[in-house]
């Protein structure tokens, strides 16, 4: 939608009181949609993608015009930090460290890889073939009209629901108060959910950023 349009739409407004996003310094007016009116973005939450103003406010909820806390400094001890950075190890090099420092040893693509997943930006490419494509769901009644859905959108989602599997794996593993039992039984589903998903794996270009699951999952 071009700017003349956008200016003819009001942006709407919320009365101080009203706890959503509209009221959030991080949400960023974007464009108006034909249906929803004006939607926008999250600074922290890129991956939430377009949404109404009207939406509820979620933890990170900062009110508008109003700065931004800054923690008092209490007074400590000194205390003794040890190193935990990783060390990061160019092909054909050996290093040294010292006994008392904890070092987690890997090559610089490992490391970038470990951001750009944590950020949210890691780049999952889709297979050339299905670039520009499109998933047509066409019901039975050939008087109901069918839905086209551009594959992109699709594959964005698939790898938004990989990424948010792989990040319940995580905290699953690192639950202080589950018992390894019961982290191994909860596993089982999450790996089950990814057998289940396999049949988006014609999808992505490469094979490690593909769905796997049991042996014998559909």
């Amino acid at each position: 939608m071009n700017d003349e349009a956008k200016s003819s739409v009001p942006f709407p407004t919320f009365g101080s009181h009203e706890r959503v996003c509209g009221n959030c310094k991080l949400f960023i007016p974007h464009s108006v949609d034909e249906k929803k009116g004006w939607v926008g973005h999250c600074r922290l939450q890129a991956d939430r993608g377009l949404f109404p103003p009207s939406a509820p406010e979620c933890n990170f909820f900062a009110p508008r015009g109003v700065a931004s806390p800054v923690p008092k400094a209490s007074p400590e001890r000194p205390r003794v930090i040890r190193s935990v950075a990783p060390v990061v190890r160019h092909q054909g090099e050996s290093h040294t460290h010292s006994p008392d420092a904890e070092v987690l040893s890997m090559t610089r693509d490992e490391l970038m890889s470990i951001f750009l997943e944590a950020s949210g930006l890691a780049d999952v490419p889709l297979a050339p073939k299905w670039e520009g494509g499109t998933v047509v769901m066409k019901p039975k009644d050939a008087a109901v009209q069918a839905k086209e859905v551009p594959i992109d959108s699709l594959f964005h989602k698939v790898v938004m629901v990989r990424d948010r599997l792989r990040t319940l794996e995580q905290k699953i593993n690192a639950h202080p108060k589950l018992t390894d039992t019961e982290k191994v039984e909860m596993q089982q589903y999450v790996t089950r959910c990814y057998g289940s998903l396999t049949t988006f794996n014609v999808l992505f270009r490469e094979k490690s950023d593909q769905f796997v699951g049991q042996k014998g999952d559909d």
